[in-house]
Parts: C-alpha cells; structure tokens; sequence
C-alpha cells in the first residue's frame, strides 16, 4: 500500500503533508512525496530547496514513517507527476492540498487540482489549509 502526497512549500501543500503523514500512520502504509518542477524557469518557488527537503526527511524519519521523497525535473506538470507516481506505485490513495479560487479563476486557468481529481485512478483526498 502507497500513499502519495503531492507537496509544495505553502500552506496547502504543508496541509497535504499533514494530512498524508496521519493516512500513513493510520494504514502502516509507504508515504511517497512528489514535489515537482517543469525545469523551464530559473526560479520555481514550488520547487522545495534542500533545507526544506532534508526537515520533511527529519519529520517523517522521527514519526516512523516509512517513505521516499521524489523531487523530478522532467518538463513534466505537477499533476501528470503525481499521476504517474500514483501509477507507477500502484498507489491506494492521492492526498493534495487546495487553495481557494474564485469563480472565474477556475474557469479561467485550468487547475493541477481539479485535474488530479479528475484523472486519477484511485482515490483523492483533497485538503484545505487552515
């Protein structure tokens, strides 16, 4: 059993993380985080930087939890690679965090959210921040 958190260094992805730690401790299940970059940009503020890396490892490592941390640069969007991990792991559960937008925001851009929701095989959990 996988469970996948897609993170990013906000309040949301930080609420996802949250959320995915407490799944994995409840079902004694394999935690893999995806944090992902296009790689077409000099600077990708969702792109997490080592010493937020390495204190996500020190969190999970302390909470026993058992987990693999993936930060892949492919040219890929944040939704194909948390769909893709949740394939390739055969994933049980998909855990996202949301931010609020408003009406014409989500008519407007398309969203990683709604597109996870969408197309995934299993099951969503999708979480707000406080």
């Amino acid at each position: 059993m996988t469970i996948v958190v897609g993170y990013v260094p906000t309040p949301e992805g930080e609420a996802a993380l949250t959320q995915a730690i407490l799944e994995a401790r409840k079902n004694s299940t394999t935690l893999l985080v995806i944090n992902s970059s296009r790689g077409d940009a000099l600077v990708d503020n969702r792109y997490a930087q080592e010493p937020e890396i390495q204190s996500i490892e020190d969190r999970l490592a302390t909470q026993g939890i058992d987990h693999v941390i993936k930060q892949p640069v492919r040219g890929h969007d944040a939704a194909a690679e948390v769909l893709d991990a949740a394939e390739e792991h055969n994933a049980d559960l998909i855990v996202i965090g949301l931010r609020r937008r408003t009406p014409v925001g989500k008519l407007i851009m398309g969203s990683t959210s709604q597109r996870i929701l969408l197309e995934a095989d299993c099951p969503v959990l999708a979480v707000k921040a406080g």
